[in-house]
């Protein structure tokens, strides 16, 4: 096993709105902006990382539209690897201990915590 092994387990994904579980382990915003009508000390978060998400111009462009949902991937893909400083820190957390990527998107499937947790899991 390499020593930048995440086992797959140690990294999850949740929408914002969904009630706190202690198996969370810790919780990490991915969104650049905050969640509509969740009040910052009612959020179950342990930080935020707005910069790891994608940049707004990226963000307003896909619109969270399923066709530019492959498009979308490979755009946020090169600008993730622009934060690798981020994408070590929650690498280095997720090899210790359960992290939960958390995000306010409704599709579940075509959102930007997908990629991040893909790249996080695949490119180590």
């Amino acid at each position: 096993m390499a020593t930048s092994y995440i086992p797959p387990s140690h990294l999850r994904l949740k929408r914002v709105y969904e009630p706190a579980e202690a198996s969370d382990g810790t919780c990490i915003l991915i969104d650049r902006l905050w969640p509509r009508g969740l009040r910052k000390e009612n959020a179950a978060l342990d930080d935020w990382m707005k910069d790891i998400a994608p940049s707004t111009e990226l963000r307003k462009w896909f619109g969270h539209d399923p066709s530019r949902w492959p498009k979308f991937q490979h755009r946020y893909r090169a600008e993730l690897h622009q934060h690798c400083d981020i994408l070590d820190r929650i690498r280095e957390l997720a090899k210790k201990k359960t992290i939960t990527l958390v995000y306010s998107a409704h599709d579940e499937d075509h959102n930007d915590a997908v990629v991040l947790k893909y790249v996080l899991l695949s490119e180590t």
